[in-house]
């Protein structure tokens, strides 16, 4: 099983990226996805999740800004973020978890640092 982000990088203040999560050993339809992200000497959070039906959830601070999609005929999902804030900044990972059990995947992670 493999999930590997991309997209990361360095951003400007008020400007957008795109993060990547190519999975790869699972079958992509039975497993939610979701990205979290954790900023040095704080908690890994949830930011977005899409369920295997395509329902989405996003946490308070990027709900407005960002959308999370899945695209089952490549096996990956994308998490669109704009008007990126400093506090942003942070490793964002990907994680697989089995829509029936407690199974889950995660990547690498993926840094994004907001700053001009």
């Amino acid at each position: 099983v493999q999930l590997v982000e991309s997209g990361g990088g360095l951003v400007q203040p008020g400007g957008s990226l795109t993060l990547s999560c190519a999975t790869s050993g699972i079958t992509f339809s039975r497993y939610n996805i979701g990205w979290y992200r954790q900023a040095p000497g704080k908690q890994r959070e949830l930011v977005a999740r899409v369920f295997s039906g395509g329902i989405t959830y996003y946490a308070d601070s990027v709900r407005g800004r960002s959308t999370i999609s899945r695209d089952n005929t490549k096996n990956t999902v994308y998490l669109q973020m704009g008007s990126l804030k400093p506090e942003d900044t942070a490793v964002y990972y990907c994680n697989a978890q089995f829509i029936s059990s407690a199974l889950e995947y995660w990547g690498q992670g993926t840094q994004v640092t907001v700053s001009s």
